[in-house]
């Protein structure tokens, strides 16, 4: 590709890159393997820029780029148990306050791991602020079915988070 398309490439993603982090912790559990998820979400919206048309928004391509890969990279992880490293828990926050977003954040990023496929994604959409008919076109689900599955997995969502101990 020119140097042209890279800059473009590079404009288009920069502003979206809060995307690359949600997808890897919905779907990784190690800071190792959300980088490499991150890395490889990357690398396939490369390859597949050329691809894209402009009929829908950026961000919605890279969803959908974003958690097809992640679906994929998550299954061939699954295939290589031996591959799993240590959770680095060393980073350290002084103030109380992030403390308990992180710890928050980390409850909630590991209640989502357990939803299947589609739920993930439908959380996914559902934070970003996509309408349901914005859910139910990128999953390719009707509107009732997507307002049907969302409630329902949010409810999912609520009952693992409360099994983990947590309250709202």
């Amino acid at each position: 590709m020119t140097v042209i398309k890279q800059k473009e490439f590079i404009k288009l993603v920069k502003p979206h890159q809060g995307i690359l982090v949600k997808v890897s912790k919905i779907y990784m559990d190690t800071l190792t393997d959300q980088e490499d998820l991150r890395q490889e979400i990357l690398f396939q919206l490369w390859k597949a820029y050329p691809s894209f048309k402009g009929k829908s928004q950026f961000s919605s391509w890279m969803y959908r780029v974003a958690i097809n890969t992640a679906i994929t990279f998550f299954k061939q992880q699954k295939k290589m148990p031996f591959l799993e490293l240590l959770n680095d828990k060393t980073v350290s926050i002084n103030e109380a306050v992030e403390e308990i977003k992180t710890e928050q954040l980390a409850h909630f990023y590991g209640a989502v791991r357990q939803l299947n496929k589609i739920e993930k994604a439908l959380i996914l959409y559902s934070i970003e602020g996509y309408s349901q008919k914005e859910i139910a076109t990128e999953l390719g689900l009707s509107e009732v079915n997507t307002r049907v599955k969302l409630k329902r997995t949010k409810d999912k969502l609520k009952s693992i988070i409360k099994t983990q101990g947590y309250e709202f």
